[in-house]
């Protein structure tokens, strides 16, 4: 065999480099103006005098934030492909925690109001349609916080609306699937409301779910700049089987059956 000359092993990481750079060039722009032309009309559209006019069965300001979730995506070069159905009415998405960008990936897909960490309130875009989103926040490591959160998720699901947790509780470098904190389930049991696992894959198969990942020691700033010059794949929203009231004994059950059927659908082992 012959050995690979020095000019041959530069050009690889030359040309990532330059397809990178030539990738930022097209997608700023893009950027640029999905938030400073269509942003500002999604504000209009989501503002309480045309909110809540009806459109196909859901409200203008719902159908409004899917579709910029929707548009944002396709800026950062992603495919949407969607598996199942999700569920209407009021239930409770349970998804599996890779990135910032989970929230722009289900949001694109079916509207609910997030249960999400107190700090996304300051991230620029994304805070700000985490906020129109209904987005409940949570000081991480606070009871009195998370007693709060699941009176207000309660409230909701027994108001006919949807919530969406990632029951892990953190990012976990896209290669393992942690476990689910079973009391974030409770408001689910005492609403009477169905459980729908959801499973995102990253690339085909979730072969790209550690690249979408926050990196050791990297800020959402950094993932976000990152991710704009990645190259485009295809983002998988998997709907699984819901798991309906009465169908698990407890809190702890359908955590473990939610856990379960997501692990299956990333390929993972089922502990």
């Amino acid at each position: 065999m012959t050995a690979p000359s020095p000019s041959a092993g530069a050009a690889a990481p030359t040309g990532a480099r330059a397809a990178r750079a030539f990738r930022y060039c097209y997608r700023l722009p893009l950027l640029a103006w999905h938030i400073l032309i269509d942003l500002p009309l999604a504000m209009l559209l989501t503002t309480p005098l045309v909110a809540r006019v009806r459109w196909g069965g859901e409200s203008l300001d719902y159908r409004v934030i899917r579709a910029w979730s929707a548009g944002l995506m396709r800026v950062f070069g992603f495919r949407m492909r969607r598996y199942g159905t999700p569920l209407p009415g009021a239930a409770m998405f349970v998804a599996n925690h890779v990135s910032w960008i989970d929230i722009e990936t289900l949001h694109s897909q079916r509207m609910m109001g997030f249960v999400a960490k107190r700090e996304i309130q300051s991230w620029p875009v994304v805070g700000w349609l985490a906020q129109r989103g209904e987005t409940i926040f949570h000081a991480r490591g606070s009871t009195e916080s998370l007693g709060g959160v699941l009176h207000e998720m309660l409230g909701r699901l027994r108001g006919g609306r949807s919530v969406g947790v990632f029951p892990e509780g953190g990012t976990r470098g896209g290669r393992e699937l942690g476990p689910f904190h079973a009391r974030i389930f409770l408001a689910a049991v005492e609403a009477g409301v169905p459980v729908q696992p959801v499973a995102l894959l990253y690339g085909q198969g979730g072969n790209a779910q550690h690249i979408v990942a926050f990196q050791p020691r990297e800020s959402f700033f950094a993932n976000f700049v990152r991710l704009l010059g990645e190259p485009g794949r295809v983002a998988e929203v998997h709907f699984l089987e819901p798991i309906a009231p009465g169908d698990a004994q407890g809190r702890r059950r359908i955590a473990e059956l939610a856990r379960a059927r997501i692990a299956q659908a990333m390929g993972l082992p089922v502990d």
